[in-house]
């Protein structure tokens, strides 16, 4: 049975992404800090993996969009 490109990377993200659970599971029952500590560290990263990923999603709209402007403007020049 032959795999696409699509098939092979979804199975390795999802396998990643599953390690990355139980490696952090692990880590929060093995933390030596109390449980109040442990949650706002949480907390803190969480914050700031929604902060680097809702700047990295307007780069990359930005990207887009400048992307299209671009299609269209070179399509007007060539139609008009």
């Amino acid at each position: 049975m032959e795999y696409d490109d699509d098939a092979r990377l979804f199975n390795f993200l999802s396998g990643l992404i599953c390690g990355a659970a139980i490696g952090a599971g692990v880590a929060l029952l093995m933390a030596p800090d109390s449980g109040k500590k442990t949650r706002k560290r949480i907390h803190r990263a969480a914050d700031d993996l929604r902060d680097t990923a809702t700047d990295r999603w307007e780069d990359i709209s930005e990207e887009v969009r400048d992307k299209v402007d671009e299609a269209l403007s070179t399509a007007r020049k060539r139609f008009s």
